[in-house]
């Protein structure tokens, strides 16, 4: 199943960091409309949950649970379906000071939406803590969670796995969400029971989800993938594509975000 081909038993839901809900409501909005899908998880949404658009959800048929703050971070799950048992952070004094993890169930599948640290350079604060994160995350899944659940683990988590998640794997070498800490951070993430379902599909595809503004780097194509829908095993039978949807990074107004949506499509 290609791109926006549906059926009545496909199900779509999407991963997209809006750096900043308010700055791209309509943008989201008439994306949406173009393409609609049936859960969408927010990251980067620079809000308090007081100031997030519900309404203008509300108008499209979509309910949203937040997890927001003001100026940083903060996740949503908009649904047009109602949610059951919903979490909001890992239950961690520590790293729960930033909003970053929210989750859900839609009848017996869990829908977890993480927005992960950026981190710095090798060696600095921001570095350990994203490491921190990516640990204490797993531990999280380990405590809750078991990979015989069907679990959709999707957000931005700011490492690009391989050298063919980057555009120039020599430029781009050891600098931030391609060290070897952060990307054996992500692959020891994946091995405790998830499958990367776009790279499952496209083994070979060179597909990225993140440019810098700076110099066009969308339009050149130089960019990341750093935004994934990972997926347990039970829920792999009911996969039927992945895509990124360049529509909302290529419009020139309103300003886009960085970053693109990745479309996981199910029959369910």
């Amino acid at each position: 199943m290609q791109g926006k081909e549906r059926n009545n038993k496909s199900f779509k839901m999407a991963s997209y960091n809006v750096n900043s809900i308010n700055t791209r409501k309509d943008l989201v909005l008439s994306w949406l409309e173009r393409d609609p899908v049936d859960i969408l998880c927010l990251q980067e949404l620079k809000t308090t949950d007081e100031n997030f658009p519900r309404e203008d959800f509300m108008k499209m048929g979509y309910e949203c649970y937040t997890h927001g703050q003001k100026t940083y971070n903060g996740v949503a799950i908009c649904s047009r379906f109602p949610l059951e048992e919903v979490f909001k952070g890992m239950g961690d004094a520590t790293y729960d000071q930033e909003k970053r993890v929210i989750g859900g169930r839609f009848k017996d599948v869990w829908i977890i939406n993480a927005y992960f640290p950026h981190g710095e350079p090798r060696g600095g604060k921001k570095f350990f803590w994203k490491l921190g994160f990516y640990e204490r995350f797993l531990g999280f899944l380990t405590e809750h969670f078991s990979p015989n659940d069907k679990i959709v683990l999707v957000g931005d988590m700011n490492v690009a796995m391989e050298d063919i998640d980057v555009y120039d794997p020599v430029l781009l070498k050891d600098t931030i969400g391609t060290m070897k800490e952060e990307r054996d951070a992500l692959k020891k993430l994946i091995s405790w029971g998830f499958v990367d379902a776009f790279r499952y599909l496209y083994p070979e595809k060179k597909q990225f989800t993140w440019w810098d503004y700076i110099g066009g780097m969308v339009w050149k194509d130089q960019g990341m993938r750093i935004d994934y829908i990972l997926i347990t095993k039970p829920l792999l039978p009911y996969l039927r594509d992945v895509y990124v949807d360049m529509w909302p990074r290529k419009r020139r107004n309103p300003k886009p975000s960085d970053h693109a949506p990745i479309v996981g499509v199910f029959e369910l």
